[in-house]
Formats: structure tokens, sequence, C-alpha cells
């Protein structure tokens, strides 16, 4: 155990956390050059196609005699959970910071969480032999963040493999050996454990100072096995397969096993590590150790993240799990074809399994039918769920506005909780709204100050305190709706700052709301899945705008139909949709012009009679163009 060393890297979006994987595996000889790729560990077809990690990835590596367990983690702030959920499973990780784009916002954040769960951290600056690296300004941010003296901090490039081996052994020698779950139970035990293994050696392999310590790893063989589930995945042919890290006794093939909080039984089909692709270990997963277990288990629901696996029957306490992640926007998804409604619950309850994140119940709309209410992390959280089960389950979708949780007291005194907009109660029901508020960190150039004002008025954000934070560069914190920072606010705030800024936020309390229900009508029926809620002073604004994009890429229909936006009580915008036309004489050929008349006026009450009973057909791509932000 004492040759084990797990580890993450945590950075921010793009700062090369996954090239810098790529050079762990050929420095360590995990993976056949031949067998070598770009983005090696992001295993998913859309990971590869937009260049981020979505999921977190586990290996494992062996250099010298020592046992490298890395996972992989996103950098994108929508995925800040599954971020979590990984620095759990580990004793160190290494804050790698980009030297063309120095620390960010999401750097900040994440930083906060390896520090409150006591992870060492082994700083490092990427890309350094990019044209634009300014190695020096940001070895001095870094210094400045961590409170270390600069030339502690590492350096290396992903793409030339230059400093990499050294970033290796600095984490062997920093990051401690796996520590074991009393430990962890016993804080004054962590930091002390901590301590005896900083960075404060002048050479030389990691030692502990502490007999105790010495001996704990060998004495832990001995004690019942309990392992923490961090993440897991389903196969149709093995079932769930949970991602372990071991933290007492050891688990083997063939193991009775349970999981603690459901108390289901199974036995261990396989265990085994990955590297990367899954190996069964015959000798099983001892102390210290992250790994997988084959489980058999089809049936949904029994495996949940944070569930201890233990020996069945053991009365051994439950290991500390994760706290619920909590959705930040909501969306409804229905299936076209109200006939693949079984298939949609399906493909969910299987994305689950992958995506702890997401979370969804069942509803019904009269114009839609039966659908699914969806707890999601943010836009981009809601995109990737979208596209996977397109991809995955090759459904055809209608998805309504994303939007966010409200509270609405009506003028009857009763308080409703609201998740989507058709939900929101009738103007004149309406005696108050409540809606979630965000402290927000913004790190820009100073430079950029002037152009990020106007945009933080435009969005309702209050200023708190802006302070510099390096030679150059500032944060500003401010206070502002979830609501108007899920209004395209990110892409803003990079047009705004040629791609320099970034945010990174977290929740604060519910606070008063001026806020009203925005309906989109398509030939006078309204269509729930266009519905959003805005705020008061921007409703003639967005009415318009509304109107217009459903105007532009709305397919003609074979009768004359309207496109409306209301609220407030009243229609505030209004285009008409001509039909299709088509000649209906054009195959006649001489004759009294009275019979081209006749033809004529049988096709004009033909569409009458159609746009009174008639339906407009809204396509897929329709709904999913009117929630994209141009």
């Amino acid at each position: 155990m004492q040759q084990i060393r797990n580890f993450s890297i945590i950075a921010h979006i793009d700062h090369g956390k996954s090239t810098l994987a790529d050079r762990f595996l050929e420095c360590t000889g995990t993976i056949e050059p031949r067998r070598m790729r770009d983005q090696v560990l992001d295993s998913m077809e859309l990971e590869r196609e937009r260049g981020i990690t979505i999921k977190m990835q586990p290996v494992r590596m062996r250099y010298g005699e020592y046992l490298l367990h890395l996972i992989d983690t996103p950098g994108h702030i929508d995925f800040s959970y599954e971020v979590s959920r990984a620095l759990t499973a580990v004793e160190g990780a290494i804050l790698l910071v980009d030297a063309t784009q120095g620390v960010q916002a999401q750097t900040l954040t994440t930083l906060r969480t390896a520090r409150e769960l006591g992870l060492v951290i082994v700083p490092a600056i990427s890309k350094i032999d990019s044209p634009l690296a300014q190695t020096d300004d940001v070895r001095t941010q870094v210094s400045q963040l961590l409170g270390i003296a600069p030339e502690s901090i590492l350096t290396c490039s992903g793409r030339t493999g230059e400093g990499v081996e050294e970033l290796l052994k600095a984490v062997i020698e920093q990051v401690p050996p796996p520590r074991s779950s009393e430990a962890m139970l016993d804080e004054k035990t962590v930091s002390k454990a901590s301590a005896e293994f900083a960075p404060q050696r002048s050479s030389g392999l990691p030692r502990s100072s502490s007999d105790e310590l010495r001996a704990r790893p060998f004495a832990l063989q001995t004690l019942p096995p309990r392992a923490l589930v961090f993440d897991f995945q389903y196969s149709d042919h093995q079932g769930v397969i949970v991602y372990l890290r071991m933290f007492d006794g050891q688990i083997k093939k063939g193991d009775t096993l349970e999981f603690a909080a459901t108390g289901k039984k199974f036995n261990a089909l396989e265990v085994g590590t990955f590297a990367p692709l899954p190996v069964p270990l015959p000798e099983g997963l001892g102390v210290g150790m992250i790994g997988y277990v084959v489980t058999g288990i089809k049936e949904p629901g029994l495996a949940r993240v944070g569930d201890t696996v233990q020996t069945f029957g053991s009365k051994t306490p439950p290991l500390s799990g994760y706290a619920e992640p909590r959705p930040v926007v909501w969306a409804s998804l229905y299936p076209e074809n109200q006939g693949d409604f079984v298939a949609l619950r399906q493909a969910l309850s299987r994305l689950r399994l992958s995506d702890s994140s997401l979370s969804f119940e069942e509803e019904s709309s009269g114009m839609l039918g039966r659908g699914f209410r969806c707890g999601l992390l943010g836009m981009l959280h809601l995109e990737i769920v979208t596209e996977r089960l397109k991809r995955e389950a090759s459904l055809s979708l209608v998805i309504t506005s994303p939007t966010i949780t409200y509270e609405v007291e009506t003028r009857d005194g009763k308080r409703h909780t609201v998740y989507s907009p058709p939900q929101f109660p009738e103007y004149g029901d309406i005696l108050k709204v409540w809606e979630p508020f965000v402290e927000a960190e913004i790190i820009l150039p100073a430079t950029y100050l002037g152009a990020l004002m106007p945009l933080l008025f435009e969005h309702e954000a209050a200023v708190e305190s802006t302070e510099t934070f390096s030679e150059g560069r500032v944060i500003v914190k401010v206070t502002m709706p979830l609501r108007e920072l899920m209004r395209n606010f990110f892409d803003k705030l990079k047009s705004a700052s040629s791609g320099y800024a970034s945010v990174s936020y977290e929740f604060r309390e519910l606070r008063v709301a001026d806020v009203v229900r925005l309906d989109l009508l398509v030939a006078e029926e309204p269509v729930p899945a266009f519905s959003r809620i805005i705020a008061r002073h921007r409703v003639d604004e967005e009415a318009v705008a509304a109107v217009e994009k459903l105007y532009k890429i709305l397919p003609r229909q074979q009768f004359v139909a309207k496109i409306q936006a209301q609220a407030v009580g009243r229609i505030i915008s209004s285009r008409t949709l001509s039909a299709l036309s088509k000649d209906v004489t054009q195959h006649m050929y001489g004759g009294d012009i009275t019979r081209k008349m006749k033809l004529r006026e049988k096709q004009k009450k033909g569409k009458e009679r159609m746009k009174e009973r008639g339906r407009v057909h809204i396509p897929e791509d329709v709904f999913l163009k009117m929630i994209k932000s141009e």
C-alpha cells in the first residue's frame, strides 16, 4: 500500500488535462504506442468531437515500483459534481494552469473543493511550449494563490512531453499513500498525515515519521472489506459495473457482497482495474486501490453513487458518501412520437446509471403528451444529455425551454414550487415570486472592466467587490439571479472579454423576483415547449425576438398560421406565416375561365377548413433551435 498513489488532475476547461494524461500513459508504458491516440481517456464519441471531458475516467499506471491511480476529470463548471466525486477517491491533485490563460475562475472553485477534502496539491503550469505562453507571470499568479515559492511550481507541456516525467515523480514524492477509513473519519488524523507527507523534503521518496501510520495499512488488510462507489455504468450483458475506491479489506472475484444503503446482495462476477480498458485482477482489489466490480444486477435504482460496498451481512458502518447533486436548470423532454414514451423512460434510466447528476420524473402535457421533467446542472449538461439520447437511443425529442426553480405565492395564500414555465400560475393569480440568486466570481484582464459593466447591468448583477488578483488581472465578485446567469451570460462574457474572462458561482438564498410567463401561440394554440419565464422589464423585447425567431425557422403549412407572443394577459407581438401556395390549375389547358375559377374557389374553402381544424406540425429541430441562443 505504501507504493500506491491516487491522484487526479484538476483545471479549468481546455487547460490541457486530457493531453497531460496521454503523456502519463506513454511515460508509464500503460498503452502500447500503436494503440495510442489523442484524448485516449475520453472514450465517448461526443467528448472527442467537442474536445472536452464529460465523464471522469480512472486509469491504473505502473511507474517503477509504484502503482499510480489517476482519475481524469471534466473542467467545465456544469460537471463540478463529477469532479467532487473523483476528488473524494484520491489523496492528491495536480493543479494544472494554462501558461497562455493563467488562473481561471473554475481553477479557484476546484482548488477550494480539493482543499476542503484535505488533498495534497501539486501545482503545475502547462502549455509552456506555446508561443503565447506567459510562464513567469502565471507562475507568480499560482504562487500567490497557493502561498508558496514560485520556484516550487513545476512546468510541463502535454504536447511535447517536456517536464511530464518530473511531474510524475513529484506526485510520487508529495502525494501520500492511501489513508485508512479511520483516518478519513478523524479530521485530526487526516491533517496530521497530510502534514507528514507535505512536500517539505529535499530529496528521496516519501516516508512517514510515524510508526503507527506505517503499520496501519497492514492491520487494515484484516478488516472487513469496505469500498466507496464513486461512479458506475451499465452493461446489457454484465449489468451494473460499480467503480470503487477500496478503504478496508480486500475484494476478490466470487465474494458475496452487498450495497449498504439498499441491502442488495450480489456476487462479484469480476473484479479488476482500468488500463484504461477494464482488466480483470485475479488477486482482487486491496486497500487503497481503485477498480471495478461487475455485480450482475440489472435492476435500476439499486446501485447509487456514494454507497458502500461491503461483505454481505457486515455490521461495520458505511462510509461517508456524497451530497445529492442540486439541479440548476429544468427542462421537459417529450418523445416526438408518443409510442416512444417507454423507450425514452428506459433511455433516461440507463443514462442515469452513467450520469448520477441527472434526475427526472414523469409529467404530462395536454398538447405534447407524456414526457419527463429533467433536472440538470446547466445548459451544457442539457445539450449533452439530449445529444446522447438521440445518438444512443435513436429518439426524436421535443425539448421545452429550460428554466430554473421558482417559489410562487398565489392569491389564495398557497405557496408552490414551480419547475417549468407551463406550471407557472396565470398572471392574475400571482401574489409574489421568489427566485434563487448566486454569488459569482469573474476573473478577467483589467482592460476589459469597461466592457464588463454594461453586461452586468443587462443581467441584473450587483457588484460586491473588485480586487486585483495579479498584475493586470482582477476578480469581480457579483450577486445576480440564477435566471440571468443561465440567459447566455457565459457566451456574452467571453465575447465582451475576447475570450479572456472566466466565471464560477455558488448558490445563495431565494429573493423576491419580478418575473412573468411568456407564452408563444401557433395558430392560436399555446405551445408549452416554447413558454419561458422572463423579467417583466424585458417582456416586450423578448416577445418580439421570440416571434421573429420562430417565424424564420417554422416551416410553412398548408394554411395561414399566426405566431403570437402573450404575456401579462395580452398579445404583445404577432406575425402571420403565409400558407404554402400551389397552382392547382396548372394541368388545365383551354376551356372557359370559369373552370379554373371554380377550382381555385374549392382550394380556398379547403384551406379555410384546414385553418379551423388543422394543427401545425412543429419539427424536432425547431424546438432545438428555439432553446439555443443566437
